[in-house]
This record gives C-alpha cells, sequence and structure tokens, in this order.
C-alpha cells in the first residue's frame, strides 16, 4: 500500500517477505472480531509498532497505539489519519497511561510473545482496568506447535529475523487461558480460536 508523503511502509522491524501479509491477516482477524456496537467508542492498539496497520485499516470512531519504536517514524502523518500514538515499553512501566473504562477495545497482536511471561499478567490488569465494562480484548499469537517453523521461515527471511529472535514464549490456547485466569478475566468471558490454517491463535476477552 502506497500512501501519500509517506514512503512504502515496513510493518516490522528487520525484513521479512511475508511479514505485511502476515501483519493484515492479523488485522483482519481482529476487525472481523470487534463488534459493531463498539465502533463509535475508543480502540487501543498495544505493540502497534512504527506503523500501525491494524489501525489504519480498522473502521473506529476513536484510535490509539503505543509501542516503543513509534518514534521511528513520522507521529503526524497517523494523526491527520486520526490515530494518536504514544511511545511506550511495556516491560519497563507499570502502568497504562489511560483513565479507568476508557476503552471500548484493546488490540494486542503478535505481541504476547514479545513478553515476558512475568510481567503479563501485570499488563493484562492494566488491560482490564482501561476496558469499559463490556469492553473487548483481542489477541493474537503464534501457536505453539508453529516455533520451529518460525525460527526456519526467519532463516530464510520469509518473516523477520529480529522478530523471531524475540519471541520470549510460546504458546497454546489452554496457556493463554492460564495466564488469563490469574487477571481480572472471567472464564466464562474468554473464547479462543485458530486462523491461518492453525498456526495462530485469537482470543477474544469480555470485561
Amino acid at each position: 500500500m502506497k500512501t501519500d508523503n509517506f514512503p512504502q511502509p515496513v510493518v516490522t522491524r528487520g525484513y521479512g517477505f511475508l511479514e505485511r501479509f502476515l501483519a493484515k491477516k492479523r488485522a483482519d482477524m481482529a476487525d472481523n472480531l470487534i463488534p459493531d456496537s463498539h465502533r463509535k467508542g475508543r480502540i487501543l492498539d498495544i505493540g502497534c509498532g512504527s506503523y500501525p496497520l491494524a489501525l489504519l485499516h480498522i473502521d473506529f470512531n476513536e484510535k490509539f497505539g503505543l509501542d516503543k519504536v513509534v518514534g521511528e517514524k513520522n507521529p503526524g502523518y497517523f494523526q491527520i489519519k486520526g490515530i494518536n500514538i504514544k511511545n511506550l515499553d511495556l516491560e519497563m512501566q507499570e502502568s497504562i497511561p489511560f483513565d479507568n473504562d476508557y476503552f471500548d477495545v484493546v488490540i494486542m497482536l503478535a505481541v504476547f510473545e514479545h513478553i515476558e511471561t512475568d510481567r503479563l499478567e501485570t499488563i493484562l490488569n492494566e488491560v482490564y482496568r482501561i476496558l469499559k465494562p463490556g469492553g473487548v480484548y483481542i489477541m493474537t499469537t503464534p501457536a505453539i506447535w508453529t516455533d520451529k517453523l518460525l525460527r526456519i521461515m526467519a532463516r530464510l527471511r520469509l518473516v523477520s529475523p529480529v522478530e523471531i529472535e524475540e519471541h520470549k514464549c510460546a504458546y497454546s490456547p489452554s496457556s493463554v487461558n492460564e495466564i488469563l485466569q490469574r487477571t481480572n478475566f472471567k472464564d466464562g468471558n474468554i473464547n479462543f480460536g485458530y486462523f491461518e490454517m492453525f498456526m495462530n491463535i485469537y482470543t477474544v476477552a469480555i470485561k
């Protein structure tokens, strides 16, 4: 996709031939999981990257993004597109800088695996705090069985070696559920599924 006054976007750090295609697949999956009733409110993309592909494609009244690398691109361009982006390193901060009950939807696409497991519970409790009652949390992560495959794909430069080397852990639906169970999200409000030929997991949790 080419945009006015903006170079051909790179959606991840490091080069991977399939990165843009895979990022678009994740964005489409998240978009399909968002209730239409929530789109008049606010959405937050945690780990939106230096080029917030998902936010650019998702139809929403107010859009916000957080990432530790957003300063690498021109934030003014995204403001024109109605996207408010802030620099934030989740693993270095104790809280997410928004008020309680602020967002209708929070998404984390291919971010879970980049965070140390002992930090995830704190981050997810913060996600719960900033979601409105009835708000929706949507995440995606590679399925645990794809870990070796992704490393082979990284060597072939099909996916970014930089991104794959930063993976801290691989997850199954049960392990994602176990982490969510240790937070404020309730078991009856959590649903899982697979996409991209069972290579990725998605989770939808309602506050």
